[in-house]
């Protein structure tokens, strides 16, 4: 049961990883149509240090164990 969780669990990282990826790059196309607004600015500075963040603190945990 607890490797069906721990499954799900990392499932569920890896999707919201792609999907911030995703924003990501939905938002260098628009910043390239257009210049992009404040709150995409703050949404785009936001999602690229969370995921590289978390790249980074899985990167540690991996190696550390």
């Amino acid at each position: 049961m607890v490797n069906l969780i721990e499954s799900v669990n990392e499932a569920t990282i890896l999707l919201l990883w792609l999907c911030g990826y995703a924003y990501i790059r939905l938002l260098k196309k628009t910043k390239r149509d257009r210049k992009l607004s404040r709150f995409e600015v703050m949404m785009y500075i936001i999602t690229y240090l969370v995921t590289f963040l978390y790249a980074a603190s899985y990167l540690l945990l991996t190696l550390g164990t």
